[in-house]
């Protein structure tokens, strides 16, 4: 059953865009359960730049201030500093408080502070209480554990596939930038921040040829820290390519992946963009990883998996330090890619398989 009297939800959620992306459908169930209640978002900085004006579950966002364990503000960026945080939320009277942003060491104290009538979230064996609260395990589906959260307050699903809404502007930014494709367009995205995640630049130049031989347009995304991988992918191909490095906004970016026929990408925010916009993907996982992040659906989405447990440097089992009874539980602090075993014929022939439905689809 949903709570009586609640005009105002706060949500924390204050990480990057694919951890955003997999909480859409709790929030569109908080949508549906409380209309006529207002929703902010306890975001980072590029929450209120995207999400601002943009239809969607969320009224509002309001930036968190730099506290360990939830995300700061980017480089040039400004968030508020605590005092003027919690005196600008304690003024809203929040009746419901939602902590959706991981097991809550840092985050259930922050929570239980903003003053709201009931405070619910996740909860690990080191974190705090709050009024009510599911059990956190690491590898669970993101989706499905923040929809659990909302079920506490009585929010059934609505749906579990994350859906984001375009605006004209981004469809105009897009088509601005990029252009109208003459034939079918596929983006790669050989970038991630967790360098673990990247799968080698020569194989996406790879299936980026095998896609232009057959007549796809490609494009090679990538944000400015990621410039260097993109160009190397682009350089390596044999067939033209274009890079597009941070000419588009978040916005932007969405309304390009909404025009291709399909999306080839490490497992990092953009891909799961492309998921949020309904375009076929061929995603690149590590298998921790694929347990939390692929969608579970194979019509539109293709994951490719790695089994790689073993770091390639050191040879540490990496599935043990999430589990300290268990021998061998000792973190490894090598960042070399988990996914390179994937390869490219898989990824090929995958995205090849999305072309080819695409076109009979046209």
């Amino acid at each position: 059953m949903t709570e009586p009297d609640v005009a105002r939800i706060a949500v924390l959620r204050a990480n990057a865009v694919g951890d955003f992306i997999f909480t859409l459908p709790a929030l569109d169930a908080l949508r549906a359960a409380y209309p006529d209640a207002e929703i902010t978002l306890l975001g980072a900085p590029w929450h209120a730049r995207f999400l601002t004006g943009r239809p969607g579950p969320v009224d509002d966002v309001v930036v968190v201030p730099p506290l360990p364990g939830i995300r700061t503000a980017d480089a040039g960026e400004q968030a508020p500093s605590l005092p003027e945080f919690q005196e600008a939320v304690r003024a809203r009277r929040y009746d419901v408080a939602v902590q959706l942003h991981g097991g809550g060491r840092n985050s259930n104290p922050f929570v239980l502070g903003l003053g709201a009538r009931l405070a619910i979230g996740l909860r690990a064996p080191d974190a705090p209480a709050l009024d009510r609260w599911v059990r956190y395990d690491y590898y669970q589906p993101e989706v499905f554990r923040y929809l659990e959260v909302v079920g506490l307050i009585g929010a059934s699903p609505v749906g579990w596939r994350p859906r984001l809404e375009l605006t004209e502007q981004d469809l105009m930014e897009s088509k601005a930038v990029a252009g109208v494709p003459a034939g079918p367009r596929v983006a790669l995205h050989p970038g991630a921040s967790d360098t673990r995640r990247r799968w080698p630049a020569r194989r996406f130049s790879e299936v980026g040829d095998a896609l232009a031989e057959a007549g796809a347009e490609v494009i090679v995304t990538g944000t400015p820290p990621e410039r260097e991988v993109v160009e190397e992918v682009v350089g390596q191909m044999r067939r033209p390519a274009r890079a597009l490095v941070g000419g588009l906004s978040l916005g932007g970016l969405a309304a390009l992946y909404a025009g291709c026929a399909a999306v080839v990408s490490n497992d990092t925010g953009p891909l799961h963009l492309a998921e949020a916009v309904d375009t076929p993907t061929v995603g690149i996982y590590w298998i921790g990883n694929l347990i939390n992040c692929a969608p579970p659906e194979r019509t539109r989405h293709l994951p490719m998996i790695s089994w790689t447990i073993h770091c390639p440097e050191c040879g540490l089992d990496c599935t043990r330090d999430l589990y300290p009874a268990r021998d061998g539980a000792t973190p490894c602090e090598h960042r070399v890619s988990f996914v390179a075993d994937v390869p490219s014929v898989e990824v090929r022939d995958a995205a090849l398989e999305l072309l080819g439905r695409a076109a009979v689809q046209s």
